[in-house]
């Protein structure tokens, strides 16, 4: 429970720190503006970023485990648990 408040601790500051960033990222000089348009696609990148590699290690995991724990494998023996002796 405690990884997991961290995990969304982390994820909170990625995507409140560029917010904040961008709303006081205002000019000093009174000819600067600022182009939200290229601080959204920034930010969209960004989390796509991210968004796939999770993806990419939660797929990584899956597959991994399901090759692992097949049916087919030469180490794989029921739990005494399951009730059948080989």
């Amino acid at each position: 429970m405690k990884w997991m408040l961290g995990l969304f601790l982390v994820m909170a500051v990625l995507v409140i720190i560029p917010a904040l960033e961008s709303a006081f990222a205002a000019g000093d000089e009174p000819g600067e503006y600022l182009d939200r348009r290229v601080i959204i696609w920034n930010l969209f990148f960004r989390m796509m970023t991210v968004a796939f590699t999770v993806g990419a290690v939660v797929s990584g995991t899956i597959i991994w485990l399901v090759w692992r724990f097949r049916e087919s494998h030469p180490k794989a023996k029921p739990t005494p648990y399951e009730g059948t002796d080989w």
